[in-house]
């Protein structure tokens, strides 16, 4: 990050720090006597919705791809406390931020539908088979006479 008041997500998009909000709270991870004393967790947050750096388009894709770290109205949260420092528990949440707006908006190549081989359709066919076998040698032998 040259400009500490723009984040550079890709060649494309650059987020102002000022559409960023941190919050800091107790960690619960490593940290001694200071685990107690210092809000050394960070989050994130980001309202996607709001945002005017973002087009309609990357709007929809960062919604469906991060739908499960965003709340209802529409902001993403991105939480750190891996570290005992503040500092390095906001390096890692912005460092995480970019990683997961990068990679929700990267293109998806179309799937392209193809057909199940013969082959796997036959393995398929023969692993059913050889599981009924297995099921009838376990069945009790019907005593008709008695």
């Amino acid at each position: 990050m040259a400009d500490e008041s723009k984040l550079r997500i890709s060649s494309d998009l650059t987020i102002p720090s000022t559409e960023l909000r941190f919050e800091t709270s107790r960690s619960s991870g490593p940290g001694g006597q200071n685990v107690n004393k210092v809000e050394s967790r960070v989050a994130l947050l980001f309202d996607v919705d709001s945002s005017p750096t973002l087009t309609t388009e990357q709007k929809v894709l960062i919604r469906s791809h991060l739908a499960t770290r965003m709340s209802k109205k529409g902001t993403l949260r991105v939480v750190a406390q891996k570290h005992r420092s503040q500092t390095a528990n906001r390096k890692e949440v912005v460092g995480r931020f970019v990683g997961l707006l990068e990679e929700a908006l990267e293109p998806q190549a179309p799937r392209r539908a193809t057909a199940v081989s013969k082959a796997a359709k036959r393995r398929r066919l023969d692993d059913k088979k050889r599981r009924g076998q297995l099921k009838k040698k376990r069945r009790d032998p019907v005593d008709w006479e008695s």
